[in-house]
C-alpha cells in the first residue's frame, strides 16, 4: 500500500470517529431501534457491515446490510442461498450463525444479523507467525468437521478460502459465506423437464479452485471443497498461497507443475475436449514451477501428507471430509461423537438446479420470514435428528487458551517446556472484511 493511500485510510477512520451520526444515516431507523450499532467494520460493492449489540439478547453481533439484494437473478439467487443454507446448518458449532433477518424500508436492501467473529483466517495468516503448529491442526480439524456436516446434507460450499473462514481469539473457527453453495442431491439430477444438472455458475476465487473447475468440467463433486481445504492448509503451513495464478491458464500451469503427472485414465475421468488437451499439454511441459513436495519441505511430515492427499488431480481419489478426520494430522482432536452428520439432504424451498426469477426468490424469502424463520418444512426436516454431541466452547482471550484446553495432548506431542509467546497474547486486529461485502479487501 502506498503512503498516500495509507494517509487516506487514516483520515477516513478519523472522519468516521468524528461523525458517527453520519455513518448511522446509512442504517434504517427500525434497525437502530433493535441494535446498538458500535462501529462500521467494512464496506464494499455489495453492502456494509457494522459491529453492534442486540438490545434484546445483549449479544455482540455483526449486522450486514446487502444493497439491492434482488437487483438481478444472480444476486437474488445468491442472497436466497446464503440465508436458507445458513439457517439449515445453524446447529453446527463451526458454521457461522445467522441470528436474524430484516427487511429494509425501501424493500430492496436486506439486513442480516450474524454472530460476531473477531477476524478471518486470511488476516491471521497475513500477520505472520501468529499460528503455532497446534493451532493449525485445530483450525483444520474444525474446517473438516464443518465440511463433513454440509457434505452429509449433499451440499457443496464451492467458495472455501481463508477470508471465508472466520476465527476468534480462542481459535474457534466458523465457516461463512454460503452464497455460492449448491445442493448436489440426486433429487435434482433427473426426471423434471428443464432441469439443468450442470453447475456452471461457479465464480469463486481462482487460487482455491480445483483443476476440474478451471477446465470447465461439468461433472464436479464434493471433491472441489476438499481441494480448497488442501490449498488453505498449504497456505497456513507456508504463509502464502500455494497457487497464486494470474489467469485461468496460469493457474492450471502452476497446479500441473506442482502435482505428479496424472495418468491418461485420470485425465479422461476428469475432462474431455479442450480441457483434456490443455491438461495433457501442461502435464507434458512439467518442470517450470516448484513441486508440491518442495513447497511443503518445511512442514511437518503428517501435515504435508494431508495436503498431498487433498491436492490430487482426480477428485475421486482425494480424501473425503469424513476420511480426512481420521488422518494423523488431526488425530489429537478427532472424536467421532463430536463430528455430526445430517440425517437427510438439505434442499432449498425453490429448485436449485436452475435459476428462478427475481420475484420467485424475493417472494419465497419474504413468505418464509412472515411465517417465522424456522417455519420452513425443508429446514425442520434437516434438523429432526441431528446429533448434538458437541462441546460447549470455552470463552477465552487469546490463541494461547487453545493450548491450555488441550494441554495433555500437546504435552505428549511436544515434551519441551513452553514459554509464553508475546505474539499470541497480542489482541487480534478488529475484523475488517466480513464475508462477501468488503470486496476490495478480499483476494482478487
Amino acid at each position: 500500500m502506498s503512503q498516500n493511500q495509507a494517509k487516506k485510510d487514516e483520515h477516513k477512520k478519523k472522519d468516521e470517529k468524528k461523525n458517527p451520526e453520519e455513518n448511522m444515516s446509512e442504517i434504517d431507523e427500525h434497525i437502530l431501534k433493535r441494535f446498538d450499532v458500535k462501529k462500521r467494520l467494512g464496506k464494499g460493492a455489495y453492502g456494509i457491515v457494522w459491529k453492534a449489540i442486540d438490545k434484546k439478547s445483549k449479544d455482540v453481533v455483526a449486522i450486514k446490510k446487502i444493497f439491492d439484494a434482488f437487483r438481478n437473478q444472480t444476486d437474488a439467487q445468491r442472497t436466497f442461498r446464503e440465508i436458507i443454507f445458513l439457517q439449515s446448518f445453524r446447529n453446527h458449532p463451526n458454521i457461522v450463525k445467522l441470528h436474524s433477518i430484516h427487511r429494509a424500508a425501501n424493500n430492496r436492501d436486506i439486513y442480516l444479523g450474524f454472530e460476531y467473529m473477531e477476524t478471518d483466517l486470511h488476516n491471521v495468516i497475513k500477520r505472520g507467525n501468529i499460528l503455532k503448529d497446534i493451532h493449525k491442526r485445530y483450525i483444520m480439524y474444525q474446517m473438516l468437521k464443518a465440511t463433513k456436516y454440509i457434505h452429509s446434507g449433499n451440499v457443496i460450499h464451492r467458495d472455501q478460502k481463508p477470508s471465508n473462514v472466520l476465527i476468534d481469539s480462542a481459535c474457534r473457527v466458523k465457516l461463512a459465506d454460503f452464497g455460492l453453495a449448491r445442493s448436489v442431491s440426486s433429487i435434482y439430477s433427473g426426471g423434471e423437464e428443464g432441469a439443468d444438472p450442470c453447475l456452471t455458475d461457479y465464480v469463486a476465487t481462482r487460487w482455491y479452485r480445483a483443476p476440474e473447475i478451471l477446465i470447465a468440467s461439468k461433472n464436479y463433486t464434493k471433491g472441489i471443497d476438499m481441494w480448497s481445504l488442501g490449498c488453505i492448509l498449504g497456505e497456513m503451513l507456508t504463509g502464502s498461497p500455494l497457487f497464486p495464478g494470474t489467469s485461468t491458464v496460469n493457474q492450471i500451469e502452476r497446479i500441473m507443475s506442482a502435482l505428479p503427472r496424472p495418468s491418461s485414465e485420470d485425465i479422461a475421468a476428469v475432462c474431455t475436449g479442450y480441457g483434456s488437451s490443455l491438461i495433457k499439454e501442461q502435464a507434458t511441459g512439467k518442470g517450470a514451477g516448484s513441486s508440491l513436495t518442495s513447497l511443503l519441505s518445511c512442514a511437518p511430515r503428517d501435515a504435508a501428507d494431508m495436503v498431498q492427499r487433498l491436492l490430487v488431480f482426480n477428485p475421486a481419489k482425494r480424501l473425503s471430509a469424513e476420511r480426512a478426520l481420521h488422518h494423523e494430522y488431526v488425530s489429537k482432536f478427532h472424536r467421532e461423537r463430536d463430528e455430526p452428520s445430517l440425517p437427510s439432504d438439505v434442499l432449498l424451498p425453490l429448485r436449485d438446479d436452475k435459476q428462478m426469477s427475481v420475484n420467485d426468490y424475493r417472494n419465497k424469502l419474504y413468505s418464509i420470514m412472515a411465517k417465522g424463520f424456522l417455519g420452513s418444512p425443508q429446514l425442520r426436516k434437516s434438523h429432526s435428528s441431528v446429533k448434538t454431541h458437541v462441546h460447549t466452547p470455552v470463552k477465552s482471550k487469546s490463541f494461547q487458551d487453545t493450548e491450555v484446553r488441550h494441554k495433555k495432548l500437546i504435552t505428549s506431542a511436544d515434551p519441551k517446556p513452553r514459554t509464553k509467546s508475546k505474539t499470541l497474547e497480542r489482541p487480534i486486529k478488529e475484523f475488517r472484511s466480513y464475508q462477501t461485502i468488503a470486496d476490495k479487501e478480499k483476494l482478487s
